[in-house]
């Protein structure tokens, strides 16, 4: 049988088109996850471990038949820390028609672009960011898309005061702030929680991303007669606080927020930051059997230097919001915002993490999943984040859930 050039021509053409369509469906079955946060540059430890304890989330859930019998697809974007590259990302996502996004290391780049989710009805699961303002930028608009399962600086403020003031007994407080909006933000809340034990710092000062020496802030704060520096910063400048003190001299205690755990704080600023505490929502200790089996995970896909994730907290929150995102995709059976939006605020089946148990997390007024009764404090030893206090240890081993009635966290005011 002769078969002519023409019919040649067209099976090929039927059966590229058919491949084509074959692509776009399996394409279109995927459930599309934005990732978005610093994958370079001085913030890159977070964004990076976050991204890797996401990955590791999405690698089990897809092997474990994935959601609503469909594989999760992740398309990763890195911010590099910048507001507008955030917006630019953010709008390139809504147009890949992305279920819903998890990322935003830094609260800037969060206020800058989490507006276009929002608009769009896509859920945003922040996990790393802790602007206090963050889930509240909304709060004047009949529904709001934005969630978070990080400890949000109105619970790290008033632990930060308590451990400085009341457990350590320091009167004298300086504080150093990057001029970044998690710096300052952060700032004014360290600055209520302080005023509401009755004490006013005797220094406040400021300094610049990328700044190398922070001689002029340190001797103000030394020469006010500061015994302890709180702190509201990422890694590298916080190193050269370390420094800094090392160089003139002057040792006082670091305590700050979580990013004291950096790994380019705690490698950069070698012997000057032994000792500095901050509050941490995961530790790297297998306290859990759930917490040891991430870990080995981790370690085992990623091989981190010395067996030590960057971020610990970072890796772990990336990790629980999206198992939180498939929770309540899997309940909505849906991939319309509106229906996942729904699905998270009302929780029906526990989702157990590796830094908390989930239980009921959100409701339609409360888009935090942490409380003040879940973060324990950790404290640079040898090199790594450890437990600053037994009790503590002790108390990340037990299951820890939301609890709507915890103490500590600042009344938040909107704009």
């Amino acid at each position: 049988m002769t078969i002519h050039l023409a019919q040649v021509s067209r099976r090929l053409a039927i059966s590229a088109a058919v491949l084509v369509f074959a692509g776009a469906a399996a394409a279109a079955d995927t459930i599309k996850l934005g990732v978005q946060g610093p994958f370079t540059g001085g913030s890159s430890s977070m964004g990076v471990s976050m991204r890797d304890g996401v990955r590791l989330a999405v690698e089990e859930i897809n092997k474990a038949g994935g959601v609503m019998g469909r594989q999760i697809e992740l398309i990763e974007r890195d911010d590099e820390a910048k507001n507008e590259r955030g917006v630019q990302i953010a709008q390139e996502l809504i147009s890949q028609k992305v279920t819903a996004t998890v990322g935003y290391i830094n609260t800037g780049v969060a206020l800058a672009s989490q507006r276009f989710y929002q608009e769009a009805k896509i859920p945003v699961m922040n996990n790393v960011a802790t602007g206090s303002i963050l889930t509240h930028q909304f709060d004047d608009q009949p529904e709001n898309y934005i969630f978070r399962n990080a400890a949000h600086d109105s619970i790290q403020a008033p632990m930060i005061v308590e451990e400085a003031i009341t457990r350590r007994k320091f009167k004298n407080v300086a504080i150093l702030a990057d001029s970044t909006n998690y710096g300052q933000l952060g700032r004014e809340d360290l600055e209520r929680a302080l005023s509401l034990k009755g004490i006013k710092p005797v220094a406040v000062e400021k300094f610049n991303v990328k700044d190398v020496d922070m001689t002029a802030q340190l001797l103000k704060a030394k020469a006010a007669g500061a015994e302890v520096i709180l702190t509201y910063a990422i890694g590298p400048e916080l190193a050269q606080i370390a420094n800094g003190m090392t160089k003139l001299g002057w040792k006082v205690p670091m305590i700050g927020s979580w990013t004291l755990s950096m790994a380019n704080f705690i490698d950069n600023a070698g012997p000057g930051g032994e000792g500095a505490r901050m509050p941490q929502t995961f530790i790297q200790a297998p306290t859990t059997p759930k917490r040891q089996a991430f870990i080995i995970n981790y370690l085992k896909t990623f091989k981190p230097k010395n067996a030590r994730i960057d971020s610990p907290v970072s890796a772990a929150q990336g990790y629980d919001s999206i198992y939180l995102l498939a929770a309540a995709i899997n309940q909505a059976q849906s991939l319309e915002g509106p229906k996942i939006k729904a699905a998270l605020e009302d929780l029906k089946t526990p989702v157990v993490g590796v830094v908390t148990t989930y239980n009921k997390p959100f409701t339609a007024k409360d888009h935090e999943a942490i409380t003040a009764n879940i973060p324990v404090f950790g404290e640079v030893k040898s090199g790594k984040v450890d437990y600053a206090y037994e009790e503590d240890q002790k108390k990340a081993s037990e299951v820890r859930v939301k609890d709507a009635t915890a103490k500590g966290a600042l009344e938040v005011k909107t704009k």
